[in-house]
């Protein structure tokens, strides 16, 4: 089952291999992602993953993260290079 995600992010040398570090560990499969920078340094980080486990299970180790100031789920379907998540990105700018 495919799932979505946008994460809020902390800005650090880091931040990305630490998160995706938590989805390898936890069983997730990221199949697409989107990486924005905001003006004030924060990143937005759009992922869509696919996995059999519960999706809370995700979210809930990534808020964990120090530097993650944010965990949404997003709606399902949830294609990245739609204009849906042209606007999620968009809208944190």
């Amino acid at each position: 089952m495919k799932h979505a995600l946008e994460l809020t992010l902390q800005p650090s040398p880091e931040v990305l291999e630490r998160v995706l570090r938590v989805m390898r560990h936890r069983g997730f499969s990221v199949t697409n992602m989107q990486m924005k920078t905001n003006e004030d340094a924060s990143i937005v980080l759009a992922v869509e993953v696919e996995t059999e486990r519960a999706i809370e299970l995700l979210s809930n180790q990534l808020d964990k993260l120090y530097d993650v100031a944010e965990c949404r789920l997003m709606p399902a379907p949830f294609a990245l290079n739609s204009a849906v998540a042209t606007q999620a990105l968009a809208a944190n700018a």
